[in-house]
């Protein structure tokens, strides 16, 4: 269990760097006339990771779930990989990248990266990572509950981001 606590707790710090990195791009934006889409949908997003973070190391003490081996590595695996995804979305849209949506008038769409072949890699990462997180230690209905919402979440999401994004 301590294990699994110190990897929610990089978790954690990956979330406030991801923030710091998005509040600083979200500056350069508006200072540039970047409109913002979608900000009712984002405070739910925001909690909905934030329960994913609180409700993982929850479950696996309140139920008692076990570390399985056969589970637990692998979904680690898949936990790392998804950080480097997202990161490398990051990193590919530079200032454009945001946890909110915000696009800046005459920036062009990005198709490099992982932009190449997907058109929304970040949530890829999204998804994998609220799977897997919880799994690492067996927290299946968390892995579930998160799945759910993030599925709502995410149709919203992409509508909204697709419909700034054409404009």
């Amino acid at each position: 269990m301590s294990a699994y606590l110190v990897l929610i707790g990089l978790v954690v710090l990956e979330r406030l760097a991801e923030l710091a990195v998005a509040r600083r791009n979200l500056a350069w934006a508006r200072s540039r006339g970047g409109v913002e889409y979608g900000r009712r949908h984002y405070p739910w997003i925001v909690v909905a990771h934030v329960a994913l973070l609180g409700a993982a190391p929850a479950e696996v003490w309140l139920l008692g779930r076990p570390f399985v081996p056969a589970l637990g590595w692998p979904m680690l695996a898949v936990v790392v990989l998804a950080q480097g995804l997202r990161w490398w979305c990051v990193g590919t849209l530079g200032r454009q990248w945001n946890t909110r949506v915000v696009v800046v008038p005459g920036m062009p769409l990005v198709h490099r990266g992982p932009y190449r072949w997907l058109r929304h890699p970040n949530y890829v990462a999204v998804v994998a990572e609220g799977l897997a997180l919880p799994l690492v230690h067996s927290a299946w209905l968390t892995a579930l509950a998160f799945a759910a919402a993030n599925a709502v979440l995410l149709t919203v999401r992409v509508r909204v981001e697709d419909a700034a994004l054409s404009r």
